[in-house]
């Protein structure tokens, strides 16, 4: 896996956000209750005194721990809230950077734990020998449910792309997809990663389609036109900048503002810049998300 490449849009979309942070929940509070990793038995008084007690199930017991795992859990709120706004604002983050936060979820929801452990609690443990332990077992609270979300969200994704080929013949892109080129007579000539998609020039009838092949740039020469190909692939990020460019926006890391009017420089092993004209100078900063003044 290319820990480079952008993370699915399904991750941080916020229905599944939602639905990540009430099944976490859900589980934490079946795990923590069942398996006890925290010594949960210990949450109440030394002499065991229960204000709620029904038969054998001791539900003050089950209501206090209940309490303590979904306040631990906020930490997932609160992280998946932070993600969410970065992700709108600044566009979807890479693998590395996602796997990078949920390790700090971790960290921050173990910490909790073994404060309160110490400081609520009196355990006797010193508070790195708690914190180890509290760092493992948060970890299977946390790691297992957000496995199987993951599994399920990709499952999911795909099922809506084989109905849309469906339904329409097009298939929604994503970092991980390819993208069909065809031609004007609406034959298929090219499918390429869109992640290895760099910019396409247009020159008569004809677009060169650029791309990352083997570490090196490779060029394909197709006959068609930069506005049909903009309405057939609108859904991706492919934003045009000039009369003769479209650009894949997932691989720009810089917009600068030179002499002769605004350039873009791609993330590409060479250098490589794409200019832009000015009636499309509205449009390359609304994929930025910035306002024009």
């Amino acid at each position: 896996m290319d820990l480079s490449q952008k993370v699915p849009k399904y991750q941080t979309e916020k229905r599944n956000i939602v639905r990540l942070i009430f099944f976490t929940a859900s589980f934490a509070l079946v795990f923590i209750n069942i398996y006890s990793p925290f010594e949960i038995s210990t949450w109440i008084n030394a002499e065991g005194a229960s204000w709620l007690k029904i038969g054998d199930l001791d539900l003050s017991l089950l209501i206090f721990s209940s309490f303590i795992i979904l306040t631990g859990v906020l930490v997932v709120v609160i992280s998946r809230i932070i993600m969410y706004q970065v992700t709108k604002r600044r566009g979807r983050i890479t693998i590395a950077q996602f796997l990078l936060w949920i390790v700090i979820e971790v960290i921050s929801m173990a910490m909790f734990y073994a404060l309160y452990e110490k400081l609520f609690l009196n355990d006797p443990r010193s508070f790195i020998d708690a914190y180890k332990v509290s760092i493992q077992n948060t970890a299977l609270v946390l790691l297992l449910p957000y496995s199987v979300l993951w599994l399920y969200f990709s499952w999911s994704d795909k099922n809506k792309q084989l109905q849309r080929i469906a339904d329409t013949g097009e298939a929604a892109m994503d970092s991980f997809d390819m993208v069909t080129f065809r031609d004007e007579k609406g034959t298929m000539r090219l499918s390429i990663k869109l992640v290895d998609l760099l910019f396409l020039q247009a020159a008569d009838n004809y677009v060169t389609i650029v791309y990352n092949h083997q570490e090196k740039q490779a060029k394909y020469l197709l006959r068609s036109s930069l506005k049909i190909i903009q309405e057939k692939l609108k859904r991706l990020p492919l934003i045009r900048c000039h009369r003769s460019y479209m650009v894949n926006f997932e691989k720009v890391k810089i917009i600068r503002r030179e002499k002769d009017g605004l350039r873009l420089e791609l993330e590409t092993p060479t250098p490589t810049e794409i200019p832009v004209s000015k009636t499309y100078v509205e449009e390359v900063f609304k994929a930025f998300g910035e306002n024009m003044e």
